[in-house]
């Protein structure tokens, strides 16, 4: 595990600063209100709401927005892995695949559990110096526990050597 990820952790789950943090660094998801549900090295969720910036003309969650939580819950897993990590490591989103199951209003939680297996890709890339690729999953669900979307979110991971 990287020796920073707790240090990211403090950032990520406290209130003020995972608001600065997205302030600072993720502005769209500051303003559609998205929030760190859970977060550990293994799992992170990301909690949505139907608002009048998460909007669309459907009276539902806009589906920039939904994917906005699902590549924040599996980019916060990378992320931590990353943070301050040496050798650096670049991470970028390189594909996206969805499907939207059912209208998502109220309140939306997206899970990744993909912690552990993102870890070790990381780990890989570090090792090899060369480029790793890793499918992460990223699943939102309403307040029933309904799936509302699936999302394969496609990383990439490079050592900077």
């Amino acid at each position: 595990m990287n020796p920073s990820f707790n240090l990211f952790k403090q950032i990520i789950t406290h209130p003020i600063k995972f608001r600065f943090f997205l302030f600072q660094r993720l502005p769209a998801a500051f303003f559609t209100g998205l929030r760190i549900h859970y977060f550990d090295a293994d799992k992170c969720i990301v909690r949505i709401r139907y608002s009048w910036f998460s909007m669309n003309p459907f009276k539902s969650i806009y589906f920039a927005v939904e994917a906005m939580a699902a590549e924040m819950c599996s980019g916060m897993l990378a992320f931590g892995q990353v943070y301050q990590r040496t050798p650096k490591v670049s991470m970028l989103v390189v594909k996206m695949e969805v499907s939207f199951v059912k209208k998502a209003t109220g309140i939306i939680l997206f899970t990744c559990e993909d912690g552990t297996a993102i870890q070790n890709t990381i780990n890989e890339a570090i090792s090899t110096k060369e480029g790793k690729i890793f499918v992460s999953k990223s699943i939102g669900r309403n307040q029933l526990n309904e799936v509302v979307a699936e999302f394969n979110i496609t990383w990439s991971f490079k050592a900077k050597m």
